[in-house]
């Protein structure tokens, strides 16, 4: 095989059949130069044994911890990649049989763009999206545009978007290295909006892929609304914010993220969660000194104006999509 093109990189950790209906997933795929990487986080069950007997090459890396997903992404970006653009997809993320030719095709007429979110499928409802890319709401909340909207909605142009969603998400493997890939201090949830912000302030953007379609399970690991995914989500949305929120727009942005702090406090209090909510939020302030000294360096290399990242920002509640169409 030549020099694959495009590192399919999967983290697994206990995807039981999920893993091989996405190996089956990727053995259908109309474009072949590719490899993968899965990444294995100290399974207790036998889904790593997926990658065996595949008629592409599979590298596994099997892991003695669960180091996370934002880690073990990394790993196999600094040690074990090959293509010059990454594929992250998540072991409940399954791409339509011409999903990667879409990727390619669209990589080669799309200039300067070094991140690409696919259009993700409802795995359960085919006629549902979950989601078209991530956007960001200024008050620090961040949500995947048009979840649980009908499929036609798809707009049939690549457009802009805040970020990549990492169930299904594409970088070049430079632009991640360079920007020091995801933030392991997150283990998990809103890394890939962070990616995606200091992307966008570094001078990049990210463009949303219409062609390239991926049916998602959805927390097919982790779990909906579980008490991990709260607690990790809530914790790193606050980092998110502290880090990436350039000092000219912190001044009007944070009595709005307080104002949302206190809201979802109520919310989770409805709900009988407030004690999670609040311990993410009191870890959240033990940490935010390691967090504010990354500020430093990234607004350091700030290179996006504020007028531009407003423009892409959500300023009502859900939101659609920026509508600002890719050449």
């Amino acid at each position: 095989m030549k020099h694959p093109f495009i590192s399919v990189v999967i983290v697994n950790y206990n995807a039981g059949d999920m893993l091989s209906k996405v190996m089956s997933a990727l053995s259908q795929q109309t474009y072949k130069n590719f490899e993968v990487v899965v990444v294995d986080n100290n399974s207790q069950d036998d889904s790593w044994r997926a990658t065996e007997n595949l008629p592409f090459p599979c590298h596994l890396v099997r892991l003695n911890d669960n180091i996370g997903f934002s880690s073990a992404n990394n790993l196999a970006v600094k040690s074990h990649v090959n293509g010059e653009w990454l594929f992250l997809l998540n072991p409940d993320a399954y791409p339509e049989s011409e999903c990667l030719e879409a990727i390619v095709k669209n990589l080669n007429q799309v200039s300067d763009v070094d991140c690409f979110s696919c259009v993700l499928i409802d795995a359960n409802q085919p006629t549902q999206l979950d989601g078209l890319g991530d956007a960001y709401h200024i008050s620090g909340l961040h949500w995947r545009n048009g979840y649980g909207a009908p499929c036609d909605i798809t707009p049939k142009y690549p457009v802009e978007v805040f970020s990549a969603c990492a169930a299904a998400a594409v970088y070049r493997t430079e632009t991640y290295r360079q920007l020091g890939g995801f933030d392991e201090t997150y283990f998990a949830y809103s890394e890939d909006v962070d990616l995606g912000f200091r992307l966008r302030l570094a001078g990049g953007k990210s463009v949303l892929l219409p062609d390239a379609k991926v049916h998602h399970v959805g927390s097919g690991i982790t779990g909906r609304s579980s008490d991990f995914s709260i607690y990790h989500g809530h914790r790193n949305l606050t980092w998110t914010f502290i880090k990436n929120v350039p000092n000219p727009l912190m001044f009007f942005l944070l009595p709005v993220h307080v104002i949302m702090i206190f809201y979802m406090g109520f919310f989770f209090a409805a709900s009988g969660r407030f004690g999670l909510y609040m311990r993410a939020k009191i870890d959240a302030v033990k940490q935010i000194r390691f967090h504010w000294a990354q500020r430093k360096e990234i607004q350091r290399k700030r290179r996006c104006s504020c007028w531009d990242l407003l423009r892409v920002m959500s300023w009502w509640p859900r939101s659609f999509l920026t509508k600002v169409h890719v050449k």
